[in-house]
C-alpha cells in the first residue's frame, strides 16, 4: 500500500505547486497590465506583489479554485494601452474596460484569450478599422465596440463568431455596404447597429433569419431603400425593433409582419400616411409602438394591435397619416404614452378614455380632432401633460378638467372652444395653461392667482370680459398673454413690468401705466360739479406738473452730464430697469471688500449698494469684446421666469464688461452645501431640484431664440429669503465668444461638465442635463460636486452603487428616514441624467414630471427607455 500511496502524495504536491504557480504567474501578468496603463485615480492601488490574493484586488473575480475568470475596470479613466499580458490568464472568461479612455485600434492580440467570451471596450477613444481577423474571437458571447471612433466596413469576419448573442457596434463612424453575415449568428439575441451615420446602405435582408433575435437597433444610421417582403417574418422573437432616423421610403411589407412579443416599435418621424391601420402586433406583448425620424411613404401593414392589452407607448407624430384615429387606443390599459402630432388623423376623443388609468401623456397638436372634451378625461389620476392645439375640439370645457393631481401642462389652444375658462381649484403642479384662439367669454376666475407653481397663462386671442384679476400678481409668471380680447379696467402693476406690450394689446378699454388710457381720465363732468372748485383743482394740477416738467428737465440735465463725464471716462450704460445709479457709483465700490468668492468663472462679482440702499451684483468680465456683446446682453435680458437671475443692466467700456444682476438674499446653493453646518429639510431640497429643472426647461425650449445654460452647477444657483432658486451665468458664451468661455472655463466647473465634453464640438440640451443631474446628486448626498472622496460626486456615487449597492448610504444622512423613498427616486433620475451616453439622458419636461410627482406618489414613476447594458445574456 505504501508503495502505491506515494506518487499520489507526489502527484499531489506537483499539483499544488503547480497552482501555486499559476496563482503567482496570474498576479504577475495582471502587474504587467498594470504598469502598461495610466492610472490617474490611483483606483489600481491595490493591485500590488504584498496582497495575500490577487481574487481581493479591486475588479477581479476569481472562480472556486482561485484562477481570476473576471477583469471589471468600467469608468476607471485609466488610458494607455491594453496589455497582451492579461490573455496569460488560463480562465479569463469576461474583460470589461468600457466608460475609459484607451485611444488605440482594437488590439487584436486580445484574441489569445483563448476562453474569452465577453469583451467590452465601449465608450473609449478607440479608433480604426475592425480587423479581418475579428473572427480569431471564436469564443465570444457578449462583443462591445460601441461610442467610439471606429471606421470603415464590417468586416466578413464577424460572420465567424457563432456563439455571439451581443453585438453592439452602435455609436461610431462605420460604413456601408453591409456583409451577408448576419445569417451565421444564429444565436444572436441583440444586435445595435444604431448611430452610425455614414453606413447609407439598404436594411441587411439576411436579418430575417436571426430566429432567436429579441432587440434590433438600427436607429440613425443612414439606411434607405426597401424593406424586403418577408424581413420579419422569421422574428418571432423580437421585442425591440428600431428604425427611426433613417432614410427607408418604401411601405413596411404587409406580408409576415406578425410580431407576437414586441415590447418597442419605432420608426416615427415619417412620411407615413394614409389611415392607420388596425394593428401591427398579433397578439400579446407589444409595450412600446412608435413611429418617427424616416422617410416612409406608405401605410403600415394591418393585423391585429386592438389584441395589444399591454401596450404602453404609442408614438406615430410627424407623420402624414390621415384618416380616424384608431379609436381602441385611447381606453387601453396600460397605455402610458400617446404622442400623435402633427398628422392629419381625424376622429373623436371619446369618453372611454378614462379606462386608460395609467395614462401620463398625451400630444395630439395639430391634426384634425373634431370632438368635445370628454368628462372621462378628468378620471384619469396620472395625466400630467394633454396637448391637442390646432384641431377642430369644440363645446365647453368640463368642470373636472383639471383634477388629476399630477397635471402639469394643458394646451387647448386653437380650437373652437365656447363657455366660459373653468376653475382650476384641483390642478396645484399646472405649469402651464393655454387657451388661447378659442372663442371663450366671461371673466378670467380669480381662482387662477391660487395656482402655485402657474408660470405660463396664454388666453389671448378670446372673447374675455371684466377686468384683470388683482389675485394674478400672486403668481411668478413667466409668460402672461391676454392680448385681443375685451377686458377693460385697470392692470394690475406687477403684470405691466418686463411684459412686451403685445401680451396685453387688443384690449382697448384696459387702462394704467403705458396705456393710453391713464385711469386717472374722467369720461363725463358729473352734474352739480362747483366751476371755482374745479378751476382751483386745474391751477393746483398745472402747479404741479409745471414742478414734474422742471424736476424732469433738471433730471435730464443731471443725467446728461453725468453721461457726458462718463463717456469721457470710456464707459457707457444701458439699463433695463429703472436704476438710480451712475457708472462712477458702481465703480467706486468694486473694491475687494465688496467682491464675493476667489474671482470664480469668467470674473469676480460684487456686492454694490446702491445711493437708494438697494443692493446690486455686478460681475466682471474682462478682455472681452463688447460689439456683438452688447446685442446678446440685451437678448438674455428679456428672459423672464422666476428661477432666473434679472439681468437689471450693463456698464461697458473697451477692456470690460460690468454686468447688474439683481441681488439675492442668502447666496449660492454650493457655498450652502460647502458649510460644515449644512442641513436643509429634503422638502427645501426637493423645491430647489424642481426650480433648476423649470429653469432649464424655460431656456431650452420656451424662451425665444432658445438657449443652453453651458455652465450650470451649484455655485451658479442662487436662493433667495425663501429658498426660491434663480440661476445666474446662464448662456455666457453668447456674451464673451465660445473661445474665451471654452478657455475660461474654471476647473471648479469640471465635475458638472458631461463626458462628451471633451471631443465633441457641439454644445447640447443634454449637457445641461447631465450638469443637472450632478447637482441632484449634491442635494441628495450633501456634498459638493468636486468634494467627494474621488474628487467627483458622480464617480463617488456610481462606485457606492456598483461596488456595496448601497443607495442608502450615499443619501445624506441629515436628513429624516420619512424622505429615504422620495429621495431614492430623484437618486434615480440624477443617475439617469449623470449617463454616459447622451441619448440615454431624460429630457428635461421627464425629469420634471418626476420631480413634481416625487412627493405625492407612494409608487415611483420611470423613464421607459430600454437600454441594451441592461440585459443578462445567458
Amino acid at each position: 500500500m505504501a508503495t502505491i500511496c506515494k506518487p499520489s502524495i507526489s502527484l499531489f504536491l506537483s499539483l499544488s505547486l503547480f497552482v501555486v504557480s499559476c496563482a503567482m504567474d496570474e498576479g504577475d501578468n495582471l502587474l504587467r497590465f498594470k504598469d502598461s496603463i495610466n492610472d490617474p485615480l490611483n483606483l489600481l492601488s491595490s493591485w500590488s506583489k504584498h496582497s495575500t490574493s490577487e481574487c481581493n484586488w479591486r475588479g477581479i473575480t476569481c472562480t472556486s479554485s482561485s484562477s481570476i475568470s473576471s477583469i471589471n475596470l468600467v469608468s476607471f479613466n485609466l488610458s494607455g494601452s491594453i496589455s497582451s499580458s492579461i490573455c496569460e490568464l488560463p480562465n479569463l472568461v469576461h474583460l470589461n474596460l468600457a466608460n475609459n479612455l484607451f485611444n488605440q485600434p482594437i488590439p487584436l492580440h486580445l484574441s489569445q484569450c483563448a476562453s474569452l467570451q465577453s469583451l467590452n471596450l465601449s465608450n473609449n477613444l478607440i479608433w480604426g478599422t475592425i480587423p479581418d481577423q475579428i473572427y480569431l474571437f471564436q469564443s465570444l458571447k457578449i462583443l462591445d465596440f460601441s461610442r467610439n471612433h471606429l471606421q470603415g466596413r464590417i468586416p466578413q469576419g464577424i460572420g465567424s463568431l457563432k456563439h455571439l448573442q451581443f453585438l453592439n457596434l452602435g455609436s461610431n463612424l462605420l460604413s456601408g455596404p453591409f456583409p451577408l453575415i448576419l445569417a451565421n449568428l444564429t444565436q444572436l439575441i441583440i444586435l445595435d447597429l444604431s448611430q452610425n451615420p455614414f453606413f447609407l446602405t439598404h436594411i441587411p435582408p439576411d436579418i430575417a433569419k436571426l430566429t432567436k433575435l429579441q432587440m434590433l437597433f438600427l436607429q440613425s444610421s443612414g439606411f434607405y431603400g426597401e424593406i424586403v417582403p418577408n424581413l420579419f417574418q422569421g422574428l418571432k422573437s423580437l421585442v425591440i425593433l428600431d428604425l427611426s432616423n433613417n432614410n427607408i421610403t418604401v411601405t413596411l411589407p404587409k406580408v409576415g409582419f406578425s410580431l407576437p412579443n414586441l415590447v418597442s416599435f419605432d420608426v416615427s418621424r415619417n412620411k407615413l400616411s394614409g389611415p392607420f391601420p388596425n394593428g401591427i402586433c398579433e397578439a400579446k406583448g407589444l409595450v412600446h409602438l412608435g413611429l418617427h425620424t424616416n422617410f416612409f411613404n406608405g401605410s403600415i401593414p394591418n393585423d391585429s394591435i386592438n389584441k395589444c392589452m399591454n401596450l404602453e407607448r404609442f408614438q406615430v407624430h410627424d407623420n402624414l397619416f390621415s384618416g380616424d384615429f384608431p379609436s381602441w387606443l385611447w381606453s387601453l390599459p396600460r397605455i402610458k404614452l400617446i404622442t400623435a402630432e402633427n398628422n392629419n388623423f381625424s376622429g373623436e376623443i371619446p369618453d372611454s378614455i378614462s379606462g386608460a388609468a395609467q395614462l401620463e401623456q398625451v400630444q395630439i397638436d395639430n391634426n384634425r380632432f373634431a370632438s368635445k372634451i370628454p368628462q372621462g378625461l378628468g378620471l384619469i389620476r396620472s395625466l400630467y401633460r394633454f396637448s391637442a392645439s390646432v384641431n377642430g375640439l369644440y363645446g365647453e370645457l368640463p368642470t373636472n378638467l383639471c383634477d388629476s393631481p399630477v397635471m402639469s401642462i394643458l394646451n387647448l389652444s386653437h380650437n373652437y372652444l365656447s363657455g366660459t375658462v373653468p376653475e382650476l381649484m384641483n390642478c396645484k403642479k399646472i405649469v402651464s395653461f393655454s387657451l388661447a384662439h378659442n372663442n371663450l367669454i366671461g371673466e378670467i376666475p380669480k381662482s387662477l392667482g391660487a395656482l402655485p407653481v402657474l408660470t405660463y397663462l396664454d388666453l389671448s386671442q378670446n372673447n374675455l370680459t371684466g377686468q384683470i384679476p388683482q389675485e394674478l400678481q400672486n403668481l411668478k409668471l413667466a409668460l402672461f398673454n391676454v392680448s385681443f380680447n375685451q377686458l377693460s379696467g385697470r392692470v394690475p402693476a406687477s403684470l405691466i413690468s418686463g411684459l412686451p406690450a403685445s401680451f396685453l394689446q387688443g384690449n382697448p378699454d384696459l387702462c394704467g401705466p403705458g396705456f393710453s388710457n391713464s385711469c386717472s381720465q374722467e369720461k363725463a363732468m358729473p352734474k352739480g360739479v362747483n366751476l371755482s372748485k374745479l378751476a382751483s383743482a386745474l391751477l393746483i394740477s398745472a402747479v404741479a406738473i409745471s414742478s414734474i416738467i422742471a424736476a424732469a428737465v433738471g433730471f435730464y440735465i443731471i443725467r446728461r452730464c453725468r453721461k457726458q463725464r462718463s463717456e469721457m471716462n470710456g464707459w457707457r450704460s444701458v439699463f433695463f430697469y429703472p436704476l438710480r445709479v451712475a457708472e462712477n457709483d458702481v465703480m467706486m465700490q468694486m473694491c475687494d471688500k465688496n467682491a464675493r468668492g476667489n474671482g470664480g468663472t469668467f470674473g469676480r462679482v460684487y456686492i454694490v449698494n446702491l445711493p437708494s440702499g438697494e443692493l446690486i451684483a455686478v460681475k466682471k468680465l474682462m478682455n472681452f469684446g463688447t460689439h456683438s456683446s452688447k446685442c446678446e446682453i440685451n437678448t438674455l435680458a428679456k428672459t423672464r421666469h422666476k428661477n432666473i437671475t434679472k439681468i437689471l443692466g450693463f456698464c461697458y467700456s473697451n477692456d470690460a464688461i460690468f454686468l447688474i444682476y439683481e441681488y439675492v438674499a442668502r447666496g449660492s446653493l454650493g457655498d450652502l452645501i460647502g458649510k460644515p453646518d449644512f442641513e436643509l429639510p429634503w422638502s427645501v431640497r426637493l423645491r430647489i431640484a424642481i426650480g433648476v429643472a423649470q429653469e432649464l426647461a424655460y431656456l431650452h425650449k420656451d424662451y425665444l431664440p432658445h438657449l443652453l445654460h453651458r455652465n450650470l452647477k451649484s455655485t451658479n444657483i442662487l436662493l433667495d429669503a425663501d429658498y426660491e432658486p434663480k440661476m445666474t451665468d446662464f448662456a455666457l458664451d453668447r456674451i464673451i465668444g465660445e473661445a474665451a468661455f471654452k478657455s475660461s472655463l474654471g476647473s471648479d466647473a469640471s465635475c458638472y461638465l458631461a463626458p462628451e465634453y471633451g471631443y465633441t464640438k457641439r454644445a447640447s440640451e443634454e449637457m445641461d442635463t447631465y450638469s443637472l443631474g450632478v447637482i441632484l446628486l449634491e442635494l441628495i448626498t450633501g456634498r459638493q460636486a468636486d468634494k467627494a472622496e474621488c474628487g467627483d460626486v458622480v464617480k463617488w456615487v456610481r462606485r457606492k452603487i456598483n461596488i456595496t449597492n448601497g443607495a442608502l448610504e450615499i443619501i445624506d444622512p441629515k436628513i429624516s428616514s420619512a424622505s429615504q423613498h422620495e429621495m431614492l427616486g430623484a437618486l434615480d433620475i440624477a443617475l439617469c441624467c449623470t449617463s454616459v451616453m447622451p441619448e440615454k439622458r431624460p429630457s428635461i419636461f421627464q425629469v420634471l414630471r418626476i420631480l413634481h410627482s416625487l412627493h405625492s406618489t407612494s409608487n415611483l414613476p420611470y423613464i421607459h427607455q430600454p437600454s441594451t447594458s441592461t440585459y443578462t445574456l445567458s
